[in-house]
């Protein structure tokens, strides 16, 4: 009986440690409205790329399913985020049925576009057969700020602690030029951008609500636009940003395994992963997504009081084109120690 408690208090002890190990991770979500119990979440347009595919050359329409639509392809079926978004020169996008020399023609052009190699061509059945189709994409970006900012070393964020970069009264003030202030109304609610080499944004807003990505993106904008403070980083504000590295992979099974109406074909592989990493010089971000088809079987503050851009606790990051009106790229963190 001894031997029988034990074993039985073994096996709860590790199911609950698979438990908790699932629910640490960084959540992949498929578009930027999508909601999730997971603290720390990320959002890329390379999903929806690839679903925007799946509807206009392989449904011919929305994507909606025999034994019902959950609720992820509804999302997806509302093309939040086209292609015209993001410029050519950002993603790559391959369509066609699946042959003895696909895998090798993608490998082969994203090699040749970005200089990369792919984390998931090898995770997909690359076996020909009847209405076997492979939908693929690859978002990459790489630029730097407009100079490095100031390496600060390690710090507290909430009970924890990061490496950051940033400007103190150290640093050169020249190095103010490259961060606008969208608004500060508090340490707590504050938003900013930095200047990049290229035609990249990167803001910055300190919140900790939970709500989707596209809420807080359209509330973001809203504060700037109310906001009748000094939008110029002054000499005497200072900032701290997190160093931020995680690599992320999901697989949306609530999409696999069923008919889709008005074809024979059901997805048998949905796929997104999500590299990442921001320092001091700037940003690097690849996302890969993939779909496979087969047959079915059947408060202002005063000029002269210091302003503290602090990102120690919970805050979300957008990546935008200049020109364009939505980002491509959202991360909420929570728990630094993911991204180090």
């Amino acid at each position: 009986m001894k031997r029988l408690i034990i074993f039985l208090l073994t096996t709860i002890l590790i199911f609950s440690q698979v438990e908790i190990s699932n629910a640490s991770n960084i959540d992949i979500l498929p578009t930027m409205q999508s909601k999730s119990n997971v603290q720390d979440r990320v959002w890329a347009g390379t999903f929806q790329l690839v679903w925007n595919d799946l509807i206009d050359k392989v449904a011919f329409g929305s994507v909606r399913f025999a034994d019902g639509t959950p609720e992820i392809a509804q999302e997806l079926n509302k093309r939040s985020f086209e292609s015209t978004d993001i410029s050519l020169k950002s993603y790559y996008k391959y369509v066609g049925k699946i042959t003895k020399n696909t895998k090798a023609k993608i490998e082969k052009a994203i090699l040749r576009k970005f200089d990369e190699k792919s984390d998931i061509l090898d995770k997909l059945d690359w076996t020909p057969a009847r209405q076997r189709y492979v939908l693929y994409a690859m978002l990459k970006k790489d630029f730097e700020f407009t100079q490095p900012f100031d390496k600060l070393g390690r710090d507290s964020f909430r009970d924890m602690t990061a490496e950051y970069f940033g400007i103190n009264s150290n640093s050169d003030n020249r190095l103010g030029e490259g961060v606008t202030v969208l608004f500060y109304n508090s340490p707590n609610d504050f938003a900013i951008s930095l200047s990049t080499m290229n035609n990249d944004e990167v803001f910055l807003y300190k919140t900790n609500t939970t709500k989707p990505f596209n809420y807080i993106y359209s509330d973001m904008l809203k504060k700037s636009s109310m906001y009748e403070g000094d939008k110029e980083f002054q000499n005497i504000d200072e900032l701290k940003v997190p160093n931020l590295k995680f690599f992320e992979e999901k697989e949306f099974n609530d999409l696999t395994f069923m008919r889709i109406k008005g074809t024979q074909l059901m997805i048998d592989k949905a796929i997104e992963t999500v590299k990442f990493e921001m320092n001091n010089k700037g940003v690097r971000l690849k996302s890969e997504a993939a779909i496979t088809t087969r047959l079915t079987s059947a408060n202002p503050s005063e000029d002269s009081e210091p302003r503290y851009f602090y990102l120690d606790d919970t805050f979300v990051l957008f990546l935008k084109e200049k020109e364009k009106s939505k980002p491509y790229f959202a991360l909420r963190v929570y728990d630094i120690s993911k991204f180090e």
